[in-house]
């Protein structure tokens, strides 16, 4: 019989360990939150499946996106915005399908990589996971050290050093609970989106054109010079590949009865879970990307205050831009201060998410087993090193290249994600009767063709711009 076995005793290597007795990541997590019956009514279900999506979700609005995102308002205004809205609503279809992996099987997709693939891939598929958890570790180092920079005048580099020490609050916060990391994630996200409401509709000098941007949503074009770089860096902030191994493993903190319909509710709501945070993340996204477009499209330059005359080009950092500028060209300090609040909160809410998926494709390729707080401070100092390295060497400038530059990095890394994922979710020898049904047979593929097409389309320009930012120089404007 090739259906998955659902009653929990099943420890083979083709259906997956027991959740209770076989190895599996996140230890102290697993299978820590109860949930109802599977004939409990809807709001009972949603309280208790609500969760996972939201500590994935904070990876579709880090500091990665914010320098993509700008970078596509102020030079495009709204041209790419269709982008965003494409990428999200990929994201939607991948994590949708990154749940579904982890609630039949009992596995997330980096155990399912190593116990389904030939053995000679887990080392490769782990280096190659670590280099997409480093570069969106990269993008979060940096974002957080630009908000204490520009919060509290810190050096760049010292504040990339106390980025480190965020660290020890994930490790306090896990001793309450996986309860509480949401909760305190989901603050952070408010804080986000509230940022953002007020800058775009409370600020009196905003008027968003509705009609412009829902003309661009639904307007595909990338005939500009430089668009499919700045796209390639949308999608690769957008879909990550990570948070696909992520989603996998954090659905199983959820107790559920391993009959039939019990997994067919949680694999229902987890979908609704990813739906509705993935939804509020492209408001989040389509925000940074708005705010950007009404305050500098069209512009070549502002004076701030003291007659600092600050000029905007395709090489520009943005994040420095938007902080410095937005209160001379609003009218209000207050613009600036919640700018600056909610990158903080981005980076922030990033950082527990991407501890966190580093260590699970620690724990699932390698079955590698060390004190938790032992390998949450390991993966927290890979990230640092590269950004105290980049920093170092080339001083504070630049920072939304590398930010976007990570993105890009991203975006090249997806396909080894997704491609595993969908063979595994498609095939019924894995699934079983669970395994994707038409609809997401045809938008899971249909996405990851799309993203790799997208991916070959600007590899060329990637690398060039890879190269400038590296070798010291700013990405090419095109």
């Amino acid at each position: 019989m090739n259906e998955p076995h659902l009653d929990g005793n099943d420890n083979s290597t083709e259906h997956g360990p027991n959740p209770r007795t076989g190895a599996i990541s996140l230890e102290g997590m697993h299978g820590s939150v109860e949930v109802p019956p599977h004939h409990a009514g809807f709001w009972k279900h949603w309280r208790a499946f609500i969760g996972p999506a939201i500590l994935v979700s904070v990876g579709y609005m880090d500091p990665g996106n914010w320098g993509t995102d700008l970078a596509a308002g102020a030079q495009y205004k709204y041209g790419l915005l269709w982008v965003v809205g494409l990428a999200s609503l990929m994201a939607i279809f991948m994590q949708v399908i990154s749940s579904r992996l982890g609630v039949v099987t009992g596995k997330d997709l980096a155990q399912c990589c190593r116990d389904w693939y030939p053995a000679w891939t887990r080392i490769p598929n782990w280096l190659c996971c670590e280099v997409a958890i480093g570069a969106c570790d990269l993008a979060e180092v940096l974002g957080s050290a630009v908000a204490l920079n520009l919060l509290f005048h810190i050096p760049m580099l010292w504040a990339v050093i106390i980025t480190g020490l965020d660290v020890l609050i994930l490790l306090a916060m896990e001793s309450f609970g996986m309860r509480t990391i949401e909760g305190i994630v989901l603050v952070l996200i408010a804080t986000i989106g509230i940022c953002y409401y007020i800058e775009i509709f409370i600020l009196p000098q905003m008027h968003p054109s509705f009609a412009d941007m829902g003309r661009a949503l639904f307007t595909p074009n990338l005939r500009e010079a430089g668009m499919i770089y700045v796209a390639i860096g949308i999608i690769g902030a957008t879909v990550m590949p990570h948070n696909l191994y992520l989603h996998s493993a954090l659905v199983q903190s959820r107790r559920v009865q391993r009959d039939e319909a019990s997994v067919r509710k949680a694999m229902l709501f987890n979908a609704v879970d990813s739906t509705v945070a993935l939804t509020i993340a492209f408001f989040v996204n389509a925000a940074i990307l708005v705010l950007a477009a009404i305050v500098f499209f069209g512009k070549t330059s502002v004076t701030v205050a003291g007659g600092q005359v600050v000029t905007f080009g395709g090489d520009s950092d943005w994040i420095r831009i938007a902080y410095l500028t937005l209160a001379p060209l609003l009218g209000t300090g207050a613009a600036s201060l919640l700018f600056v609040v909610a990158l903080l909160a981005s980076g922030q809410s990033s950082t527990i998410t991407g501890t966190l998926a580093g260590q699970v494709v620690m724990e699932g390729f390698m079955h590698w087993r060390m004190r938790p707080w032992l390998r949450r401070l390991i993966t927290r100092i890979l990230a640092i090193i590269p950004a105290v390295v980049i920093i170092g060497i080339r001083g504070d400038s630049s920072v939304n290249d590398l930010l976007t530059l990570s993105q890009v990095v991203l975006a090249l890394q997806l396909p080894l994600a997704m491609f595993p994922l969908l063979h595994f979710t498609s095939s019924r020898k894995r699934m079983g009767a669970m395994k994707n049904g038409w609809f997401l047979l045809v938008t899971g593929w249909g996405s990851a063709l799309l993203i790799t097409a997208m991916d070959i389309w600007g590899l060329p320009d990637s690398l060039k711009s890879a190269w400038h930012v590296i070798a010291g120089g700013s990405a090419p404007s095109n």
